[in-house]
């Protein structure tokens, strides 16, 4: 590849400009000014450098004419097994870049961003494993003619594709007590370098921290409950990211959500009262009734998981068999509402009308009248908090949605930020 031509008999001018103007455009995947019988030479750069195009002449007494734009480009055409956190750069010399366009098989583009002397172009680092890209280049040289560099390389192929799945639902709108839920399909061994790819972004201003339950569940909540109507934005940006033993992030998403009305409910197990507060103001008082001994419903707050219209219940699900004085098989308990994973709703309970409002006689749930129930099921929804109180049972950690049940400073200890 010639680079410069040095001139130091003023009658070699012509003469080796001339060998400049046939030599100048020969370049890997290269289309400048057309050489002689008007095509564009190509040819294969080394994979061990980047990908470049030829630089500029100079004149005797170290004066510069006008060249042809030289195009560097990093990972080298041809490279193997790139890192997906590494970024694509392009550089261009003697002239400006115009465009930079990465892209995948599938046509997806990777974002970058160009300096303002239009000379340097840089990637975001967030390649796909396993993926090939193209990198197309258009640039001016200060000859004010084009160039065009086209190279190709291929990421390295991991041993485990790290994706995501979510709560909530893209488009959802949620009570103010929702937790963002995070599972990973692969366990987490860099949380630090994960927890820095993912983002919280709200319509109104929320101070909130990220909590690992463990490798693969992360959590995130705000210092206090959401606020009533914000719309939440949470950028998943893991892809290209190296979570640790040979675990690469294999795609990022974008999930929007929105906060509804405020229904919060404080349940008093030794009152026996469900107090129903929406956004801040007593709506009902409701008798109901609590787990009674050795069913002990546990106190804490606890979030509204699944509504169910009509939900079976059967003993056998929490260890209890047919047979056992305990033991129940409940085909149509109406408005079901899950707030434990080990197996607590909030429901209606027509066989302990007589109790409620009186004494605890449930195996843990609390229930209710229909009318009271099919009432309060229609004002919640999936992130309402319920706060249980008068108990000696606490809410474990896991259990359900409990990220409530930790003090502001403990629940920041859990980011892998802290």
């Amino acid at each position: 590849m010639l680079s410069s031509v040095s001139v130091r008999k003023r009658g070699r001018v012509v003469a080796v400009l001339a060998a400049v103007a046939l030599l100048g455009t020969a370049c890997s995947d290269t289309e400048g000014s057309p050489g002689a019988g008007g095509q564009s030479p190509t040819g294969t750069p080394s994979s061990s450098a980047p990908t470049t195009t030829p630089g500029s002449t100079e004149t005797p007494g170290g004066s510069s004419e006008p060249g042809a734009a030289k195009v560097a480009v990093t990972p080298p055409n041809n490279a193997k097994s790139v890192k997906p956190d590494q970024p694509v750069q392009v550089s261009a010399a003697d002239g400006k870049i115009d465009s930079v366009k990465v892209t995948d098989g599938d046509g997806d583009e990777v974002e970058g961003k160009l300096d303002d002397a239009k000379t340097n172009w840089t990637s975001e680092p967030k390649l796909a494993p396993s993926t090939t890209y193209t990198v197309l280049t258009k640039a001016t040289g200060t000859d004010g003619k084009p160039v065009t560099v086209k190279s190709t390389f291929r990421t390295l192929s991991a041993a485990n594709r790290l994706k995501a799945s979510m709560a909530p639902l893209n488009g959802e709108t949620v009570g103010v007590a929702m937790p963002i839920q995070i599972y990973w399909n692969k366990a987490v061994k860099d949380k630090a370098a994960v927890e820095k790819r993912l983002s919280v972004k709200t319509s109104v201003p929320v101070e909130g921290s990220w909590y690992w339950l463990d490798s693969k569940t992360v959590h995130y909540r705000p210092k206090a409950y959401w606020p009533s109507g914000t719309k939440v934005t949470v950028d998943i940006g893991i892809q290209g990211v190296n979570a640790g033993n040979d675990t690469w992030g294999a795609a990022s998403r974008l999930i929007t959500f929105n906060i509804g009305k405020s229904v919060v409910t404080n349940v008093s197990v030794p009152k026996h009262t469900m107090v129903v507060r929406i956004d801040g103001k007593v709506a009902r008082t409701i008798p109901i009734t609590a787990g009674k001994s050795g069913f002990t419903t546990r106190s804490g707050t606890k979030v509204i998981m699944e509504k169910f219209r009509v939900k079976r219940m059967d003993a056998r699900t929490v260890g209890i068999q047919p047979g056992d004085p305990e033991y129940y098989d409940i085909h149509d308990v109406q408005f079901a509402q899950r707030v434990t994973s080990s197996g607590e709703f909030v429901h209606g309970a027509p066989w302990s009308t007589g109790s409620q409002g009186t004494a605890n006689v449930s195996h843990g749930c609390v229930g209710m009248s229909l009318q009271d129930a099919a009432w309060y099921f229609q004002q919640t929804t999936r992130g309402d908090p319920v706060v249980v109180t008068g108990t000696n049972r606490k809410m474990e950690m896991g259990n359900g949605w409990a990220d409530w049940n930790l003090s502001w400073s403990e629940y920041q200890k859990g980011s892998a930020l802290s």
